[in-house]
């Protein structure tokens, strides 16, 4: 079954203040989802409320740390008191910690990156799995990076981070692959112009590189899809991104 029409259908995008991940929850609330935006900063996700209210949408922000104890557990509790189901699961939220040679990585923050970019991951599955079983057909993407399957230098945690996500995304996938119609994607966005990535990479010229907008229509067109399980899709804007990470 695809979701060619996303009309009464409901999504939840993590990291949804900025980036890929405001850009995703406007281009989803566009095709008619009603779209729940997390992130830490209220501010934000205020305004990308805002401009979704402004085109016609259709929003609920929920401002948490997903990194914070039972935060979770809690933002399930409230969807599930509202929604009987959860049609679009976005993974967006990730931590990029410093970039440095592994022997200098160091160990508090890494736990910092690993807590968020893995271990809320599977947190945010553990909680949303019953609801996303109560949907006809439900889809989870997963954002990830290039650094989590090619290791680079001085991108050991990160790449680390990313290479477990993909991982434990992956095995969920196939565990459900036979039980409902859940499929599960990971996307590649390639280089995007991105507050992370300009962390990464300090004085680049983002006005010459993708834009979040173009990575969000490719997964809004993987949603609308009938894509298999197990899915890969890489987002290439520019020759240059098939050897970069993000």
């Amino acid at each position: 079954m695809t979701l060619a029409s996303l009309a009464g259908k409901t999504a939840l995008i993590t990291g949804a203040s900025r980036g890929i991940g405001a850009a995703t929850a406007e281009a989803l609330a566009a095709a008619g989802a009603h779209v729940i935006l997390t992130a830490r900063t209220a501010g934000g996700l205020e305004e990308v409320e805002g401009r979704i209210h402004a085109a016609g949408g259709t929003a609920t922000i929920a401002p948490l740390d997903l990194a914070d104890g039972d935060s979770i557990a809690r933002l399930a509790s409230a969807v599930s008191g509202r929604w009987p189901k959860l049609d679009m699961l976005v993974l967006n939220a990730a931590m990029l910690g410093s970039l440095g040679p592994v022997p200098a990585i160091d160990g508090k923050e890494f736990a910092r990156v690993l807590t968020l970019n893995v271990v809320a991951q599977q947190a945010l599955l553990t909680a949303f799995d019953p609801l996303l079983r109560a949907a006809d057909s439900a889809r989870v993407i997963g954002i990830t990076s290039s650094v989590g399957q090619r290791p680079r230098a001085y991108w050991g945690a990160y790449g680390a981070s990313k290479a477990a996500f993909e991982n434990l995304l992956l095995a969920y996938a196939d565990e459900v692959a036979n039980l409902r119609d859940i499929r599960v994607a990971i996307v590649d966005p390639g280089a995007t112009a991105t507050k992370m990535r300009a962390r990464a990479y300090p004085g680049e010229d983002q006005s010459r590189m993708q834009q979040p907008s173009a990575v969000a229509e490719s997964i809004l067109r993987l949603i609308r899809d009938d894509f298999p399980a197990n899915f890969r899709l890489r987002v290439a804007g520019s020759a240059r991104d098939q050897q970069e990470a993000m």
